[in-house]
């Protein structure tokens, strides 16, 4: 038991730290190449990564072919999750090249709270803290972005970008939710990272000047998103899921944002106002909020022996 609870610390802490750390890079690779460019190149190394490993794990398991249903459950998954994973990824290129690689970490990390928002929406149960949360996490967005002369409307176009990404996750999420319960977690994953390589070339050959020398500039960015941030780090939550609690998962991967502001401070030198530290606590606290579990009449008597 206390193996399993330290794999589910450690596991959840890497990924977040990966997460959180990629935003660094991202920002780095914004001022290089477009956005589109950037995205479809990332996606490169994820797909080979995770195919390999969808393969070596097939073989390993000894598994049969998927049947036609689980291929047109696979296609049609990592089609909508693609397209989702598609929107979201470029909106938070495009929006950090204009906002701080700390800012777009907790500001895409509002999807926690949006998650179980739009899952009421779809007939969940909402938890009695969802408009609660809901409410921290505007202000601590308020004191995050609105930076002008006494809380003037300043909300930046990058923020503004990053701020509709987390929307994007939001339905990516939701879809991964769907249809993990039918396909191979790690070959639907791949899947998404191919259609998401396939509509980010096109966009980047039709919008941009996609330009090689720039792209060997920031190899290393790219690589770095591409095997740790995307294969590594999606592989890992994984496994950290597979025996952990979720909240306590949910809990520890939602730290992403604190490695944002952690990493754009040391490597990049970002650095914030009171104001928007303050907005980022709020944000913080309502992410975490968000994810702590509700008592039950079951939990609250005591258990008889």
């Amino acid at each position: 038991m206390k193996k399993r609870n330290t794999k589910q610390v450690i596991l959840p802490l890497i990924t977040s730290f990966i997460w959180g750390s990629s935003f660094v890079a991202q920002s780095l690779g914004a001022g290089k190449v477009g956005g589109f460019t950037f995205t479809a190149a990332r996606a490169i190394p994820a797909v080979l990564v995770l195919g390999a490993l969808v393969l070596i794990l097939r073989r390993v398991r000894h598994e049969e072919k998927y049947t036609p249903q689980q291929k047109k459950d696979l296609l049609e998954g990592g089609l909508v999750c693609g397209i989702f994973l598609t929107l979201g990824t470029n909106l938070q290129q495009f929006g950090i090249a204009d906002t701080t690689a700390g800012k777009a970490g907790f500001i895409t990390a509002l999807y926690i709270v949006l998650v179980p928002l739009a899952g009421m929406f779809l007939g969940k149960k909402a938890n009695k803290r969802l408009f609660l949360c809901v409410l921290i996490a505007v202000v601590g967005l308020y004191f995050l972005c609105f930076t002008g002369s006494e809380g003037a409307m300043s909300f930046g176009r990058g923020d503004f970008l990053v701020f509709l990404c987390a929307f994007a996750f939001t339905g990516h999420i939701l879809c991964v939710d769907h249809y993990v319960q039918k396909v191979d977690g790690i070959a639907l994953s791949c899947v998404q990272f191919a259609v998401m390589m396939v509509l980010s070339t096109v966009c980047a050959f039709t919008f941009e000047t996609v330009d090689f020398a720039a792209l060997g500039e920031c190899m290393f960015y790219i690589l770095y998103i591409g095997i740790l941030s995307s294969a590594g780090g999606y592989t890992l939550q994984i496994l950290a899921q597979k025996d952990g609690d979720p909240t306590v998962v949910s809990l520890l991967l939602s730290l992403e944002s604190f490695f944002a502001v952690v990493c754009g401070a040391i490597i990049l030198h970002e650095r914030m106002s009171g104001r928007e530290y303050l907005g980022c606590a709020l944000m913080l606290t309502a992410v975490l909020l968000s994810q702590l579990p509700e008592k039950t009449a079951d939990a609250a008597e005591p258990q008889k022996k």
